[in-house]
């Protein structure tokens, strides 16, 4: 056997990792298609399937099954890249198409093991064409409100991961996996191997984490069970963490908002989750891990999945709008609620952040909140500037903690818009009606605030 194929687990050994001796079960299989040496008549072809059914033990590239993984019954997906480098033919889509179609009809998520060099020579056209059922199939799984995880191993190239890696709601990899669309032997020949690893992917926002194989099993289990449970009740707001009183004046306010020790969204997070997973990148290639955080979390509250998108206080970047908007937009389709923390003095506004659609960004988000389903509840926990931090805010259900405010843009930047001059900053943010308390009276947030009401208090 070649010493790449030695180095990487077969099928088998996958779903050994993951489940429990016994618990797999196999689906029954397709009719195999009886055409001599496939569709092209492809001299040798069957030959070369019979050796790798004998080296492998296998007689298709990818298993298709059913098994727990810690607890949540999954379909699994299992490519043996031992039999013709895992590559997509006709009878591999049949097995992908039967799997999905048992998958909506028992009401299981998919979770898709992929080691493939993307599809099969000797099947030409008609082995690219299994792409297109593979999307399908992937495409009416989302729709029925099915959660699909992708695990990236080694390798992951061509066809099966532009469908079925890229086109999952979670993307994880094993750690130093080759992932990219261009395999190995098609890439240019100065192309630089690291832009193809797991770890650039995530860079990149094209997966969500890499995760070492010893702990995958406790972590595909640990998404299962916060991506399985819908909830049709809105997450409850958090309460406060920081000051309780009123804020005197919209300034007051502003400077509470801005201070460095008022607590911030990791501190919220930690306090509202006892646990919590990581969405992470928009698929457009880019992240903005410092401007928001994004995942799912199962707390104390009751005990249910509560999807986040949560602002960290610094000026969001385009990539962590589209992150926020992908989040949102899988807990509607799994009928999971969402809560957003809005905290930002406002959108990024440099040429980089312009030259990355900040304006298509931020519309996404707007598009997300107004069309989701979902109940959505938003909590303004510190800064809330303009556009940037409203696209993230529920109409109607939205609450402002007494250390927050909430403007049509930062008082400094309004003085500048009036041609006020620099003293009269403050006199402008007494006037804008940014306290929590004059948001209430706006209709603009909830009066019923976290920790009882904001009573207004004399400008």
């Amino acid at each position: 056997m070649d010493e790449p194929l030695r180095r990487r687990p077969s099928a088998r050994a996958v779903l050994a990792l993951l489940t429990e001796p016994g618990d797999f079960v196999q689906l029954p299989d397709t009719p195999e298609r009886s055409v001599p040496d496939g569709p092209l008549s492809w001299p040798g072809y069957d030959a070369s399937r019979a050796r790798a059914a004998h080296r492998t033990g296998e007689d298709e590239s990818v298993v298709c099954g059913t098994a727990p993984i810690d607890g949540t019954p999954a379909v699994l997906i299992a490519f043996e890249f031992g039999f013709l480098g895992g590559s997509l033919g006709q009878r591999t889509g049949d097995r992908l198409e039967s799997a999905y179609a048992h998958a909506r009809e028992h009401r299981l998520p998919v979770v898709a093991l992929i080691a493939t060099g993307g599809s099969r020579m000797q099947e030409g056209m008609v082995a690219l064409s299994q792409l297109q059922r593979v999307a399908r199939q992937s495409a009416l799984t989302r729709a029925a409100g099915l959660p699909q995880i992708a695990v990236l191993r080694d390798p992951t190239t061509g066809g099966g991961w532009a469908t079925l890696g890229a086109g999952a709601d979670v993307v994880l990899a094993l750690p130093g996996a080759q992932v990219g669309f261009a395999g190995s032997r098609v890439r240019p020949a100065d192309a630089d191997p690291a832009a193809y690893t797991a770890e650039a992917q995530v860079a990149a926002g094209a997966a969500d984490a890499v995760v070492p194989a010893d702990q995958l099993r406790d972590t595909l289990g640990q998404w299962l069970r916060l991506l399985s449970a819908p909830s049709a009740a809105p997450a409850p707001p958090p309460a406060p963490l920081g000051r309780t009183d009123p804020p005197a004046t919209g300034w007051d306010a502003v400077l509470r908002a801005r201070h460095p020790d008022r607590p911030r969204a990791p501190r919220y997070l930690d306090a509202y989750f006892t646990h919590r997973v990581t969405v992470s990148g928009d698929r457009c290639g880019g992240t903005d891990p410092t401007g928001m955080l994004c995942g799912f979390g199962r707390g104390a509250h009751d005990g249910r999945t509560i999807a986040y998108a949560a602002q960290t206080g610094t000026a969001t970047r385009p990539a962590g709008y589209r992150t926020a908007a992908r989040l949102i937009r899988l807990a509607d389709r799994l009928g999971i609620p969402v809560l957003t923390l809005v905290d930002t003095p406002g959108a990024a506004n440099d040429a980089e952040a312009e030259r990355q659609g900040a304006g298509a960004a931020i519309a996404e988000v707007f598009g997300a909140v107004a069309t989701a389903r979902t109940p959505i509840t938003t909590l303004v926990i510190g800064e809330g500037g303009s556009g940037g931090a409203l696209a993230l805010a529920a109409p109607g259900n939205t609450f402002a903690t007494p250390d927050s405010y909430f403007s049509v843009i930062a008082p400094e930047l309004a003085a500048a818009i009036l041609k006020r001059s620099e003293g009269d900053t403050e006199l402008t943010a007494n006037q804008l009606g940014v306290r929590p308390q004059d948001l209430a009276r706006l209709g603009i947030t909830r009066p019923d605030a976290p920790r009882g009401q904001i009573t207004d208090a004399p400008p």
